[in-house]
């Protein structure tokens, strides 16, 4: 399984990029430059349950290096 960082890293990365994607017009414009404007009333049905997937995942893998940093200090004291 992925170590915490990288699950951090690609957590934070997501939520950052979809965030951006959901509250500024970015994907409207690329949308609307490449023909595409009529799918930008769908995409609140893709992006909102993307940003709670990468939300979940950050908190997940913050959950998991607290455990993981918890269970070595543990290991030292045996």
């Amino acid at each position: 399984m992925k170590s915490p960082a990288k699950l951090l890293r690609t957590g934070i990365f997501g939520t950052v990029l979809v965030a951006l994607c959901c509250f500024t017009p970015v994907l409207v414009v690329l949308l609307g430059t490449i023909g595409l404007a009529a799918l930008a009333g769908y995409l609140d049905y893709v992006l909102l349950p993307v940003l709670a997937f990468f939300i979940g995942l950050t908190l997940f893998a913050l959950w998991r290096r607290r455990h993981a940093s918890s269970d070595s200090g543990n290991s030292a004291n045996e």
